[in-house]
């Protein structure tokens, strides 16, 4: 099976916690926005499968994961699609729905990370939001990122006779999105990072034991992961990490 995952180019966004499930399960897949656009790659294909008006139920954004005819879109649904197929969810009813809890509230944390540079929304430059974004960062370091570490902490704590992992004794998706946020944090806030993990040393394991996995450590390796930046979600403003 060759899968084709679209999403925008230059940054790693959301489309990172897809490629993660794809590369560490050794999936074939088509990153289509790295190809040419003479070979029918870019942001062209992204607009054309987004503006199509003969798909019946059309993606409304990126990252979409073509599967044969079919699209999917929402990161969370392709990861629920994708964990059965790849191995890398449960497979008993409960323990698929508490993995795809899992990741919901993982992307919700995600999404109040991206609220701390752009609280008024990202149709205004982070240069016309400062004072926002400062005032909203105090808080999320303060309160927010504690409560969803402590809680993802306190769940690792709860399956710890059963290994490093989230969920039963095998790594899953969620696994590999929570060491992606917490690459994340670290590149958006080292000093309140290096605050906020002296204490849960489940979460700062789980981030190492994921990325020494040896096919996440090859696709690191191999240049094709690009880096953190300043256009992406995660974003490094050192006025916003105290």
């Amino acid at each position: 099976m060759m899968y084709e995952l679209y999403y925008w180019p230059g940054i790693q966004g959301r489309g990172e916690f897809i490629r993660l499930a794809l590369e560490e399960a050794g999936a074939r897949y088509v990153d289509v926005a790295v190809l040419p656009e003479a070979k029918g790659g870019g942001v062209p294909a992204i607009l054309q499968v987004l503006e199509a008006r003969n798909i019946q139920r059309p993606p409304f954004a990126p990252p979409i994961l073509k599967v044969g005819a079919k699209l999917i879109a929402q990161t969370p649904n392709i990861l629920l699609y994708l964990g059965g197929r790849l191995g890398l969810a449960p497979t008993d009813e409960p323990g698929r729905l508490w993995t795809h809890q899992l990741q919901l509230t993982i992307l919700d944390f995600y999404l109040e990370i991206f609220h701390t540079h752009h609280p008024l929304g990202d149709g205004y430059a982070y240069e016309e939001q400062k004072p926002a974004a400062k005032r909203r960062t105090k808080d999320f370091l303060a309160v927010r990122m504690p409560k969803f570490l402590g809680y993802f902490e306190r769940v690792l704590e709860l399956n710890r006779a059963r290994g490093p992992w989230m969920v039963g004794a095998r790594l899953s998706y969620a696994d590999l999105s929570m060491a992606q946020v917490i690459a994340g944090l670290r590149y958006a806030f080292p000093a309140a990072s290096r605050r906020a993990f002296r204490n849960r040393p489940r979460l700062r394991a789980l981030h190492d034991v994921v990325f020494d996995r040896p096919r996440i450590a090859h696709y690191v390796a191999s240049g094709r992961r690009l880096a953190f930046n300043n256009e992406d979600l995660f974003r490094h403003y050192p006025e916003l990490d105290r």
